[in-house]
């Protein structure tokens, strides 16, 4: 066969100028402008815009403050998230599927967007087909599930079409290159040869909840709100300075801000273990998961396999059995580990002729060559031959801790089913190599209460074996393709499952979901793609292949399994954290959308203006929530996040609107001033979030301790040092009464409301 030479560098110079090269058509970050520009214009932020504009235009400038805290919260979230995208590009970038071409008669690797129309590409197990292309010899299984959705492999060969996106499940073959950049299929659908997915973030949906009712609320609200003002105060400013008060509370733009930062933390702090973050709101899901699925070749081993013995179990003498696994891991493909452990070991060149080629693949389990006289296979045992009682003892007793397939022979030609005249040589016993970090990390799952389950396609007890030697306890394990029974019925009962086919391990991970599990599944190979597709949250290894990293959401770029708890160790920080930071924003959110409905009714002036809320927001919001949220957590995410934010935020919200219409009713008894009231309304809302933080705050260690009390100091400087600035009356003796005796009920009501949220969720068995 005359050898392929493939375009030659001149070639590739001009159609590279001439555009016809595969540029990338798949973004995985957003443009430092992108990034820019959805941080600073955002709904929110036009609102505090319009807000602070309407406060400029009556003069009242010292109550414009809320829009430097805005905008110094913006900066640092655009700052963090540039940081996150320059990190992730970089990585990224050492991630990058590459591609083998044949060009001037030699095969080199480059990055697939250098590939350019007409490019020869050699195509292996385990490669993403990154453009549309023609096969020019050899033939290959092609999964097409990521952009079909059908997850039986295909076969192809000579002159049939390969899709971007799909890839190589076995076999070897030629192609070219047929369609570049935009012309591609996946492009023309959706980002090249990546599987998206809804992302599965309670976080997301709740924070987008909320900004969705706000956002519908706070223009109606806002309106009505300000024609009750206009009627209750002496000129129209004024009407105008506690209109913007009563909506600016309404607004958890911070919110939003400090989530996108947290997470861009996270991904920076990943970063350094060599983790890529693919997907940004997976930290949040791999920190709620309560069981993993662990891939055993590639995972809990390196991949790397050696041959440690050959036990005959025919009539074929040694020699001559070596002397056929000479000929036959020559000839055939190196395309899975078994046989490039026989190619390692035995490989010899010859010149028998051979006929056909039938390459391994997972689903089939076996492999087989066909020369002019005799035809041979290597595979599963149980697989291959239908009777192995005969050599039963001594296959188990090799396969309770090591791979072992058989080498067979048929005198008849090989196609897509194995013959019925096979006679089994013998037993080629392999050794997997144990990754030494495996142990400690399945004892980290173990101990944080995380379900392992062990999925492979090799013989349950050599899988067996090797979870003993890594420390899993209470093994049970079941061979997936001796039995019939529902796999939804299997999960909950064994904690390993063998021979399981590709379509068999995305069943799996269906099977736990449907019963509620959150889900992890780590894995290297291309028959791991379906099920990490489907998991809640996919990790793979960067050695592994260009299909299973592209559609993992996380990728451990040194391939190391111990990164795994630091992963889960910084999701449980950033949820546990933002859990507690998202109670005081909204808790905001909740007392002011609810002040401001009542006093559209209620026919006074609202108690507060802006700056006083911007004091009050500062010390008991902005400061501790960013603080809080960036602190070492690494508790077990418990409950739901709606209710864990709701069980703080609601019972403090609702103390605060009660303290204002106790205090809006003290002029029936006593002479105070609206100045003096509204001095009061800012004390009693700042002691009431004092209250949260301190319950967000137990146990106090010496961080929390520290903040607490310098929260304090600043409010108290507030008040008296900067008190014109914000509008706070001299506290006289009589007037720190009034504020102790509320001091006390609104302690009182905060009890009592905390109580009554509790007792209705038990009630409704929320």
């Amino acid at each position: 066969m005359e050898k392929i030479q493939g375009l030659s560098e001149e070639e590739v110079k001009k159609l590279t100028e001439r555009g016809l090269v595969n540029k990338n058509t798949d973004v995985k970050t957003k443009s430092i402008s992108q990034i820019i520009a959805t941080n600073f214009f955002t709904l929110f932020n036009f609102l505090n815009l319009g807000l602070g504009l309407a406060i400029f235009l009556v003069h009242s400038y010292k109550n414009l403050l809320f829009l430097g805290v805005a905008l110094c919260n913006t900066l640092i979230s655009t700052v963090q998230e540039i940081r996150s995208k320059l990190i992730i590009d970089k990585l990224s970038l050492l991630n990058e599927t590459k591609a083998r071409v044949i060009r001037g008669g030699e095969e080199k690797e480059i990055g697939i967007h250098e590939i350019v129309l007409g490019d020869i590409i050699s195509l292996r197990p385990g490669n993403q087909i990154v453009t549309d292309s023609k096969v020019l010899s050899g033939e290959m299984l092609i999964n097409e599930s990521l952009i079909t959705g059908e997850s039986e492999p295909v076969t192809k060969k000579r002159g049939d079409n390969l899709l971007s996106g799909s890839f190589v499940v076995s076999g070897r073959g030629i192609c070219e290159t047929v369609h570049v950049g935009d012309e591609n299929y996946t492009a023309k659908i959706s980002a090249e040869a990546k599987y998206i997915k809804k992302v599965n973030s309670e976080l997301m949906n709740f924070i987008n909840k909320i900004l969705k009712y706000v956002s519908l609320a706070i223009v109606p609200i806002g309106i009505l709100f300000f024609i009750s003002q206009l009627g209750e105060n002496d000129t129209f400013a004024e009407a105008v300075v506690a209109t913007v008060a009563g909506l600016i509370g309404m607004i958890p733009e911070g919110l939003v801000l400090l989530i996108s930062t947290v997470l861009a933390i996270s991904v920076i702090r990943l970063s350094k273990y060599k983790v890529l973050v693919q997907e940004l709101y997976c930290i949040e899901t791999l920190a709620r998961v309560d069981t993993i699925c662990l891939d055993k070749t590639g995972t809990l081993t390196t991949g790397e396999m050696d041959v440690s013995k050959i036990v005959p179990i025919g009539k074929m003498e040694m020699d001559e059995i070596i002397k056929v696994l000479s000929s036959v891991s020559f000839h055939m493909d190196n395309d899975n580990q078994t046989m490039d452990a026989l190619a390692k070991k035995y490989a010899k060149e010859d010149d028998r002729k051979v006929i056909e080629v039938v390459p391994f693949s997972s689903q089939a389990k076996w492999s087989g060559i066909s020369f002019v006289d005799e035809s041979f296979i290597i595979g599963a045992p149980e697989i291959v031959i239908q009777d192995t009682s005969h050599f039963k003892d001594v296959l188990d007793e090799y396969t309770s801790s090591n791979r072992v397939v058989i080498l067979a022979r048929s005198w008849k030609k090989l196609n897509k089913e194995i013959p019925n005249d096979i006679e089994p040589l013998a037993l080629i016993v392999i050794n997997d190599r144990i990754r030494p970090e495996a142990r400690g990390t399945l004892e980290y799952f173990k101990a944080q209460g995380v379900d392992i389950k062990l999925i492979s396609g090799d013989n349950p007890k050599t899988v067996a074996g090797v979870a003993a030697k890594v420390g899993v306890e209470n093994i049970k394990y079941i061979d997936l393709s001796k039995t019939k029974r529902n796999i939804l019925d299997l999960v909950d009962e064994y904690n390993i499952f063998g021979r399981v086919k590709p379509d068999q391990k995305k069943e799996i991970i269906m099977a736990l979901k449907a019963k509620g599990k959150t889900v992890a599944m780590t894995g290297d190979g291309v028959n791991d793609v379906l099920a990490l597709k489907e998991a809640d949250c996919s990790v793979a290894m960067n050695s592994g292949s260009d299909a299973a990293r592209n559609v993992s959401q996380l990728v451990l770029l040194d391939s190391n399994f111990a990164s795994m708890p630091k992963v889960v160790a910084e999701g449980r920080r950033s949820i546990n954290n933002l859990q507690r930071s998202s109670s005081l924003f909204l808790c905001k959110t909740t007392y002011a959308t609810l002040l401001a409905i009542i006093f559209v009714f209620l026919n006074r002036a609202y108690p507060f203006i802006p700056i006083q809320l911007t004091l009050t927001s500062v010390v008991t919001i902005g400061i501790p929530s960013f603080i809080l949220a960036l602190e070492p957590n690494r508790e077990r995410i418990n409950g739901k996040l709606i209710l864990n934010v709701l069980r703080r935020s609601l019972p403090t919200g609702l103390t605060i609107v009660s303290n204002i219409l106790i205090i809006m009713m003290l002029p029936w008894f006593l002479r105070l001033t609206e100045d003096q009231m509204s001095t009061l309304c800012v004390l009693l809302t700042a002691f009431t979030g004092f209250m949260l933080i301190y319950r967000i705050c137990v146990p106090f260690n010496n961080l929390r301790r520290t903040l607490f009390v310098v929260l304090i100091i600043l409010f108290v400087v507030g008040i008296t040092i900067f008190r014109r600035l914000f509008s706070i009356v001299i506290l006289t003796p009589d007037l720190l009464i009034i504020a102790g005796i509320l001091f006390v009920i609104a302690f009182l009501l905060f009890n009592f409301f905390t109580k009554l949220f509790e007792l209705i969720v038990s009630k409704l068995k929320i």
